[in-house]
């Protein structure tokens, strides 16, 4: 992938990782340019909030059934994934999140 194409596609890859509305938005952005470094941070984005949203549910209920309150720290798990998407599309990088990048695909 060459720099022109990074640089073409870092503002929707910055914004996929922004909520899974700015997901939405950066996917629909996308169909008509067909950017290959915003399609790759798109994914990205995706398999956070999705791993966010799941590991936040089995942290709550790991609470609720064990009554051990550290447990609740998974819910930042989600932000950890989209703080270090949005490290990797301001720095132009094509580097897959630790642990779920690879998930899916």
């Amino acid at each position: 992938m060459d720099q022109q194409t990074k640089e073409e596609g870092k503002t929707m890859a910055i914004i996929s990782y922004i909520t899974l509305i700015g997901t939405l938005i950066a996917f629909i952005m996308n169909n008509d340019k067909k950017n290959e470094f915003a399609k790759f941070h798109i994914g990205q984005a995706l398999r956070a909030g999705i791993a966010g949203i799941l590991i936040s549910v089995i942290g709550t209920i790991l609470v609720m059934v064990t009554g051990i309150g550290i447990f609740s720290i998974l819910g930042y798990a989600g932000w950890i994934f989209l703080i270090l998407g949005i490290m990797n599309a301001a720095g132009l990088k094509v580097a897959k999140l630790p642990i779920i990048g690879s998930i899916g695909g």
